[in-house]
């Protein structure tokens, strides 16, 4: 993948390209490391060096607002459901982490963070599924399939043969967002656009989701924060 490295201090903008952009358009990356460059297909790299050069001021004041990135290991916090847990790790034959009040326990020193994302990932789709189907039925339709990934740009999709994605980060948010998630998704199985027509099926099913979109636009980016990477 193309990208353009600005110094003083190093940024790396990713430049992706797509045949729908009908214009320049950079925004932070949501992994919060570096910031992302859209262009039409057939752009000159010179081009979007020029007008990532023109913005590299906006860029900077940006990316130093940015909460800073949390590698999970040994003591970290982080959050699950919503609230702030401390990662302890102790001696001993490797087990599953544990949640126990603030805690959560791992035995077995050595890859804490891949160890807690794969939990966490349990925990998504323990959360997310039923919720998915149960959104669906009220609406009368099908679920095909719930898929979990590592998304930057959107908590959840649907497709055309109802397989809905969602994001496993969101086992970090309030299971209040978690359900409002699996709801607006599930509403995409009626509505496969964000029409009126579309969050009229989203308030039927699931009153009051603003409160919880509101919650995602100001603090879902906290959630890629934090980074499981084997060190």
């Amino acid at each position: 993948m193309d990208s353009i490295d600005l110094e003083d201090p190093p940024v790396r903008v990713r430049i992706i390209k797509n045949a729908r952009a009908r214009r320049f358009t950079l925004r932070l990356d949501s992994r919060g490391d570096g910031a992302v460059l859209t262009v039409p297909p057939g752009v000159p790299h010179r081009d979007s060096q020029a007008f990532v050069s023109r913005n590299a001021d906006w860029l900077r004041r940006a990316l130093s607002k940015q909460p800073d990135l949390v590698f999970v290991s040994d003591g970290s916090v982080v959050p699950v459901d919503g609230m702030p847990v401390r990662v302890e790790v102790f001696p001993g034959r490797r087990r599953p982490p544990v949640l126990d009040g603030e805690r959560l326990i791992l035995q077995g020193a050595g890859a804490e963070g891949p160890r807690i994302a794969a939990w966490l990932k349990l925990r998504a789709r323990d959360a997310l599924q039923p919720a998915a189907h149960a959104y669906a039925r009220q609406l009368g339709r099908h679920v095909d399939r719930v898929a979990l990934r590592d998304t930057r740009s959107r908590w959840g999709s649907c497709s055309t043969r109802g397989t809905l994605s969602f994001s496993w980060r969101l086992a970090m948010a309030p299971p209040a967002v978690q359900n409002y998630v699996a709801a607006h998704e599930a509403a995409h199985l009626v509505e496969m656009n964000h029409s009126a027509a579309y969050w009229a099926v989203v308030e039927r099913i699931y009153p009051g989701w603003q409160v919880q979109r509101h919650w995602l636009h100001r603090h879902g980016r906290d959630l890629h924060r934090y980074r499981f990477e084997a060190e």
